[in-house]
């Protein structure tokens, strides 16, 4: 539906994100979504046919050289950071694909309510649990549950997003997170395995294969679909890189798509940057006389 004010697509109510992504799978094509820390990303993924546009933090890192997991420290406001992203770069050239919001659910300078009120206020069609603590494991994951910053808090955000009538799409490492997602309501559920390998700030050597990967994405599917069957599942992360690979984790798993970050914003900077600066590094001069 458009925007009443501007003729535009953003921002769509929950239930038109959904039948937005219904459509796609309705035509046989899998569900793209993609990360963006840039407007001029945002504005060429969108050319490029994605589905729909997730904005969060570690996207201005990564943009700006640094590795995606730096959107986990204490290096800035990550709630402040992709609304700022948003209200000047991304919503401004996004011309009709939903755009989501990254939310750190656990902030506790927040009135989550409050806060979802000014994100949908914003223009953004949805909200996503980023910087999310389901990727913390061992120790330091026990202290933030036991001292109230736990993903217990990302899940609530979802249940009052739910009613906010904002679409969720949220990560999960755990098929009892994506049980407890599910029962707040989330819309989608992306099965994260573990950081991006590959590129000049990936991990080098994941511990996560594709078998790995397959395994955890499918039981992560399973356990949600058992409490909600119409959830949409993507995949994310570790060996899941190219799309050859997407192919593979598509033809393994019950899932219905793919999420992009470092794998199609970074990615493709790098490539397509290098490759032209060496291009035109090939250019010689002849001497004229």
């Amino acid at each position: 539906m458009p925007n009443p004010w501007t003729g535009k697509g953003n921002p769509y109510t929950r239930q038109e994100v959904r039948d937005r992504l219904k459509t796609t799978l309705d035509q046989n094509k899998a569900i793209i979504v993609a990360g963006a820390g840039t407007g001029i990303s945002a504005k060429f993924i969108e050319k490029g046919g994605a589905d729909m546009i997730i904005i969060y933090n570690s996207g201005r890192f990564r943009m700006a050289g640094h590795g995606s997991t730096a959107g986990l420290m204490a290096y800035g406001d990550a709630n402040a950071e992709a609304m700022e992203i948003g209200e000047f770069e991304v919503l401004p050239v996004v011309q009709e694909i939903p755009v989501i919001c990254g939310v750190h659910g656990s902030d506790p300078r927040r009135r989550m309510w409050h806060h979802l009120l000014k994100v949908k206020e914003m223009g953004f069609s949805g909200i996503n649990n980023f910087p999310t603590h389901s990727i913390v494991d061992g120790h330091f994951r026990q202290v933030l549950e036991e001292t109230g910053m736990g993903f217990d808090k990302e899940v609530e955000m979802v249940r009052i997003a739910s009613k906010m009538d904002l679409f969720s799409i949220v990560y999960v490492a755990k098929p009892e997170e994506a049980a407890q997602m599910a029962e707040a309501g989330a819309d989608a559920i992306i099965a994260h395995v573990g950081t991006t390998v590959g590129g000049s700030i990936g991990v080098v050597d994941a511990s996560c294969t594709m078998d790995d990967a397959i395994e955890r994405t499918q039981k992560i599917i399973d356990a949600a679909k058992a409490i909600n069957p119409e959830i949409f599942f993507l995949a994310h992360g570790g060996p899941i890189n190219t799309p050859e690979d997407v192919r593979v984790i598509l033809d393994k798993t019950n899932v219905h798509g793919f999420v992009g970050a470092s794998s199609l914003e970074r990615m493709g900077v790098e490539k397509s940057l290098t490759d032209l600066t060496r291009s035109f590094k090939s250019l010689t001069i002849e001497k004229k006389d």
